[in-house]
């Protein structure tokens, strides 16, 4: 169980103390199954992408033995294709409630795999992982369109859905860079990989009309910023650009403009991504606008807060909701593994189609 000196990494004043930071931490440890599965919530469902950050999580808290449980369980449960379902009840192997694979779903477990191996150095865990890691990248890319973007998912009988999503497309662009650092650590190139990468990331910065459009989420506005494709003078130009529309000050970062709703897995998200541009004032501004969400008696925190009705809503403590804050915060403390992943320092970026032409 999390000793305090653990999470001492996670102290951040008006943000979490010591005693807070073990409290959340106790509070995923507390969801997860003896199998390693992380669901939402104790009775909720878990899926690959939420199950991976709360491990993540746990891995900046100091609990690594708990976090590769978590990884084991992906690599006990992946599909002979490569893939994971998107929805198990309460963590069940057994109980499958959504069998469609969805592509960002399954990329996410190289980001997990990799945030974990620079946590903890464990050769042998890169070793049991590097395969579960192949086969779910291979799974992702026979979704990839013409266009470089990445297919939604694969629909319960087999059939691809070749509509791409922006946020997924960026998060998938995210993982495959940290595919391509496992494939070098590995001395196992990946060309195959390096070209996927490159032409993702030139869609996501180049082409917007090859994605469905998901423009009143704030997840659409950030995550290219936050998966590592959109950089430099262009990423803080588009973060002000849509600061207005979706932060609500002193409350946190709406989900949907304009929707009167802010939650936390999006505030810490857009924290995490301001720390990326080097903004670590406001990143810290925005996570201690969201601590009215933080539930004292457990340590997690609310989904999120209807401002206008004053309302928490959905009434669910999740442990997604509480790993994100936790990465975040540990990305405003220089915890080494954490900075690696999201500063994308060292990534390799593929093979652009911008500097081939």
């Amino acid at each position: 169980m999390t000793i305090p000196e653990r999470t001492e990494r996670l102290v951040l004043p008006g943000v979490l103390t010591a005693d807070q930071a073990t409290a959340t931490v106790r509070g995923i440890l507390a969801v997860q199954r003896e199998d390693g599965a992380i669901p939402w919530f104790r009775g909720h469902h878990l899926d690959p992408w939420d199950h991976t950050e709360a491990a993540m999580a746990l891995d900046a808290a100091g609990e690594h033995a708990a976090a590769a449980r978590a990884y084991e369980w992906l690599a006990r449960h992946q599909n002979p294709d490569g893939s994971w379902y998107a929805a198990y009840a309460d963590g069940d192997p057994d109980d499958v409630t959504d069998r469609g694979r969805e592509t960002n779903f399954c990329a996410y477990v190289a980001v997990g795999v990799w945030h974990h191996y620079l946590s903890t150095g464990d050769e042998a865990f890169l070793d049991r992982m590097w395969p579960v890691v192949v086969a779910a990248v291979e799974f992702v890319l026979e979704l990839q369109q013409p266009g470089g973007q990445i297919g939604w998912k694969r629909d319960p009988d087999g059939t691809p859905v070749p509509d791409a999503l922006l946020t997924g497309c960026s998060s998938v662009y995210q993982a495959l860079r940290c595919a391509l650092a496992l494939a070098d650590l590995r001395d196992d190139p990946q060309p195959d990989w390096e070209l996927a990468t490159g032409a993702l990331g030139h869609a996501i910065r180049r082409h917007p009309e090859r994605f469905l459009d998901k423009d009143r989420y704030s997840m659409d506005w950030y995550y290219p910023v936050l998966g590592g494709a959109v950089t430099g003078p262009e990423a803080k130009s588009r973060i002000e650009d849509g600061w207005d529309r979706f932060v609500v000050p002193g409350l946190g970062v709406r989900c949907v403009h304009p929707n009167p709703w802010v939650t936390g897995g999006e505030s810490a998200e857009l924290a995490l991504t301001l720390w990326a541009l080097g903004e670590s004032d406001r990143a810290l501004d925005v996570l201690k606008s969201i601590q009215h969400l933080r539930d004292p008696e457990s340590g997690l925190y609310w989904t999120g807060y209807v401002f206008e009705d004053a309302a928490i809503w959905p009434v669910e403590l999740t442990t997604w909701t509480a790993g994100s804050l936790l990465l975040a915060v540990a990305a405003l403390g220089g915890d080494e593994a954490t900075c690696g992943v999201f500063s994308g320092t060292g990534l390799p970026v593929g093979l652009d189609p911008d500097c081939c032409a």
